[in-house]
Order: structure tokens, then sequence, then C-alpha cells
């Protein structure tokens, strides 16, 4: 019983016919896009041999999403969720279906691609918050720690498997194959949502423009328990965030080797994937504050132990050990954010859970180049675990109910 308790909860696939065929829609729309960033990166990469023009990329997708996003939240929580979600998905099909006809029939010009890019990502920045405001009409309470924990193993299992089979298929049909084959991905995601029942709007729709943005920041800022959620995730990211330091760590302590380099995202993401096969460890606890303190400042404690380590070997445990605290955090954290967010601010609440994930990690990569610029990888690595985990403790020191706040116990589930 112990090992079936800590395994990945499925209880919200079988019971929620809903649930289920969005998860697989989102499943499969999430592996193309993964094909699609490596084919972006690729045909951009091919026609220009630049890496201001490949770093551009990220920051197509980036900016749309940070911009729009509360005003997504805001809109979101104003109309008919399922609607919104179906014009969302149907802009990014759209953008993508461009994206394959000018890959088939003659490429664009690279800034017309990263147009088009960002004009997807506008759409993200929709779908995104609307999506996240699913679970809670779908599922009782009970399972929405499973039910997110299910939406992250999707999500891990697109970013493992869609790079490798966009390499496959970029080598047979070329870039416009490849995105073919992720808008044909989004007749998946459009029976997910054709199965969604009508969501309109609660009893106090948001008002519109800034006011209806300024209502969602105000919640934000006078409940301590998602304002710690929330930042808790900006401490984790932006003080220790790694990604940007992989390169230069890589040629001080493990001989500039591009096996080692390429090994070091594959551990982050296999640790995660690796936690989200195991949620119900974790997803079963009663109290998710308290978990997302411990997995944040595992985070920490695992990228400093990574900074210090001369072995590759320990090197990439550590990293793995970093990838699944990430997933206990993130897990933890927006299943706090959904039990303490009313239904008629859920949007403007995930947009700015959104808006976090984006900003954080990119700031986070930034200071961490900065530091080591100065000084060195190692100590850039070293000194944004030891912070990471201050301000984690920090947090929970403020927040008493990041710490003491528990669900309600699951129905046949043991107590004491």
């Amino acid at each position: 019983m112990g090992v079936k308790h800590a395994l990945l909860d499925m209880t919200p696939l079988r019971r929620s016919a809903p649930f289920r065929q969005l998860w697989l829609g989102q499943a499969l729309s999430r592996l193309g896009g993964q094909m699609t960033l490596v084919a972006v990166m690729f045909q951009v990469w091919q026609t220009t041999h630049s890496t201001v023009w490949t770093g551009a990329v990220g920051l197509a997708q980036a900016v749309p999403l940070v911009v729009l996003g509360l005003f997504a939240g805001s809109v979101v929580d104003r109309v008919d969720r399922r609607k919104f979600y179906l014009i969302t998905t149907a802009g990014q099909a759209g953008c993508v279906s461009l994206l394959a006809l000018q890959g088939l029939l003659g490429q664009f010009p690279t800034a017309a691609v990263l147009l088009l890019v960002a004009v997807q990502s506008c759409f993200t920045a929709g779908s995104g918050p609307v999506s996240r405001t699913f679970i809670p009409r779908l599922l009782p309470e009970q399972q929405r720690a499973a039910g997110l924990a299910l939406n992250r193993i999707s999500l891990q299992g697109a970013m493992l498997a869609g790079p490798v089979l966009g390499g496959l298929i970029l080598g047979r049909l070329g870039v416009g194959g490849c995105y073919l084959i992720d808008a044909l991905t989004f007749a998946a995601a459009f029976h997910g949502a054709f199965g969604l029942p009508r969501m309109s709007p609660g009893d106090e729709p948001a008002r519109p423009g800034l006011r209806g943005v300024a209502d969602g920041l105000a919640f934000l800022v006078r409940t301590p328990v998602i304002r710690g959620a929330l930042l808790t995730d900006l401490a984790t990211t932006v003080l220790s965030m790694p990604i940007s330091l992989f390169p230069q760590v890589n040629a001080e302590r493990f001989g500039d080797s591009p096996r080692t380099l390429g090994l070091f995202l594959t551990a982050v993401a296999v640790g995660g994937a690796a936690a989200s096969l195991f949620a119900g460890s974790f997803t079963r606890l009663s109290r998710p504050g308290l978990v997302m303190l411990g997995g944040s400042a595992t985070w920490g404690a695992a990228l400093t132990l990574f900074g210090l380590s001369a072995d590759p070997w320990a090197g990439l445990a550590f990293l793995a050990l970093a990838g699944a605290a990430d997933t206990v955090s993130v897990v933890s954290r927006s299943t706090l954010v959904q039990l303490h967010t009313p239904d008629d601010l859920l949007g403007r609440v995930s947009a700015a859970e959104q808006v976090v994930g984006q900003a954080g990690p990119d700031l986070g990569n930034l200071r961490g180049g900065l530091v080591a610029d100065a000084t060195s990888g190692t100590t850039a690595l070293v000194s944004g675990g030891l912070l990471c985990i201050g301000a984690v403790a920090l947090v929970g020191t403020a927040t008493p109910g990041l710490r003491w706040f528990s669900t309600p116990a699951p129905r046949g589930a043991a107590v004491g």
C-alpha cells in the first residue's frame, strides 16, 4: 500500500470524463508545441546563423505573456471560460498553421517568423490562465492536487519527448512537416475543449480594464498564503535559476565536454518526471504549504551541492534532485493558489502565477549570468542556492499560514 500511495494518483482521469478528455488533448498539444519550438530555433538559426536571433525567439514568447497576462486574466473572470479557451486555442492553431504553410511553400523572413511566434504567445497569455481555472470546476477539492500533478507530468513528458521527436522529424520532413504535425495536434486540444461544460462567470464578474486587474492584485496583496506562495516561487527562480550558468560551470569544473553539458538539462527534467510519477507521496499530504517550502529549500540546497560538486555523476544526481524538488514545489504552490482563490478571481490570480512563472526564471538566468561574469559560475550557483534557502526560510517564518494550512483528508484516508 505504501508504494501504491506514493505513485501518481490517477483518480481524476478515472472519475472525470471532461478532465480526462482535456488532459489528453493538452498532453498531445504540448508535445506538438515542444516540437515547434525546436523547429523555430532550427529555422531561425539556419537563416541567420546568429545567436542574437535565436535568443530573440525566447523574447518573442516571453514579452506577450508578461505584458498581456494580467489583462487576459481579468477577461477570463468576465466571460464564459470554455468559449474563451476555444477562441485562444483557435488563435494558437492558426499561428502554427501559418508557420506550417510558410515552411512547406517557402520560408518567411526571420522577423515574420518571430512575429508569428509573438502572436501565438499573445493567445497563450489567455489560454494559460483560463486552463488553470478548469480543475476547480471539474474535480472535487480532494483531487485537485492530483489533477495538478497529472498536468505537470504531461508537461514534463512533452519537454522530454518533444525535442527528440522534433529533431527526428526535422531530419525527415523539414521544418514545414514539424509545424504541420503540431497543427494537427490541435485537433486533440479542440476535442478536449469541446468536452468541457459551459463555464459562466461567477456572481461578481471582473470589472473591465485596469480596474479588474487592480482588484486581482489587491486580492494577492491581502491574502498572505497566496502572496507567500508567489514570493516563494520568485525566491527560487530569481535567486537561483541555474540554466544560464550551465555552459560556464561545465567549462570550469567538467572539462567543457558537450556530453556533460547536454546531460545537465536532461537530469533536471528526469528528476522532475520522477517526482511527478511518484506524486502521490506529496499530493496526499495535508499541508501543501509546508511541502512547498520544503521543496523550494531542497531546490536551493541541491543547486548549492551541484555548484560544489567536482564529480560529474554526483553533479547530475544533484540536478535530478533539484528537478524533483521543483516539481514538488510547483504542484504544491498551484494547489495552494487554487484552494485559497475564489472562483470569481481565479483567472486573474492564475494569470499572476503565470507571469511570475515566466518572468522569474528569465530574471534568475540574468542574475546568474551577471554574478558569474563578475566572479565564477561556481560562485553564482552556490551563492544563489544559499540565498534561495534563506529567502524561503524568511517567507515561511513571515507567513504562518503557509506552514499550518491543512487540506481536508480524502475519503477513506487513514488518520494519524
